[in-house]
């Protein structure tokens, strides 16, 4: 029989580590759930954009975020973002979306509205499937303190630059590795110096650099460490 991954695997890391590969796979191989936390503070820095308030404005992104109808999916293979109806999955991939999702996503408020939500999608998915894998930058410390799996994966800035130019261009989108290398590192600045829920690892996460590590090897030390840890069952039968 299949295995089916019980509990919650909480997946942390700055952009460019392979995280949104690394879990997707994950969750497919164990017939989990999934939930990318990060397509959720884009969509809503996307709501905002469109409201045409100042980003760094924190009462007026509130309002924004609060008024915003948000919907993601939790199945790996079929990634849903719809805001307000319409599927965003693509256009908060674009780089006015990711220039600006910092600053959003700074904002204590809305970091309390996501969180409430990300709580209350993983207890649902938690209820129907029995396991869920969760990404994001807080999953582990904030979101899911009490995950018996956190993951942080890191990797070198000119590593997750290369991958993040190699993602542009595959969807269209014009980059150099100069431009894609700074927005790194300032990314990396603003999620880890924020007031409110910074980025950084559990203290009980485990920690793998992925700089030289395929998605498949990075894939199965997951599934060991899982393993190891009793989360895993056959499909059917409860542990």
């Amino acid at each position: 029989m299949a295995a089916q991954l019980r509990g919650v695997v909480a997946m942390d890391g700055p952009s460019g580590t392979g995280k949104t590969t690394v879990a997707r796979t994950l969750a497919d191989r164990f017939g989990a759930g999934y939930l990318d936390t990060g397509a959720m503070y884009r969509a809503i820095t996307l709501a905002a954009l469109r409201s045409e308030v100042d980003v760094s404005d924190p009462d007026a992104v509130t309002a924004a975020a609060k008024a915003a109808e948000l919907t993601v999916g939790t199945a790996p293979n079929v990634p849903v973002a719809l805001l307000d109806g319409d599927d965003v999955a693509a256009e908060i991939r674009g780089e006015v979306v990711t220039s600006s999702v910092s600053a959003v996503a700074a904002v204590p408020a809305v970091r309390d509205l996501l969180v409430g939500m990300q709580r209350r999608i993983i207890e649902r998915v938690l209820a129907e499937r029995g396991g869920i894998v969760v990404e994001g930058r807080d999953i582990g410390t904030v979101v899911a303190p009490d995950a018996p799996l956190k993951i942080f994966l890191t990797a070198s800035a000119d590593v997750r630059a290369a991958r993040r130019l190699a993602q542009d261009t595959a969807a269209g989108r014009e980059a150099n590795h100069v431009d894609v290398l700074r927005s790194v590192d300032r990314r990396d600045r603003l999620d880890s110096t924020r007031a409110t829920n910074p980025m950084r690892p559990a203290a009980d996460a485990v920690e793998l650099d992925t700089s030289d590590l395929g998605i498949g090897g990075v894939v199965s030390s997951l599934c060991e460490l899982a393993e190891q840890r009793g989360m895993v069952a056959e499909r059917g039968v409860t542990p």
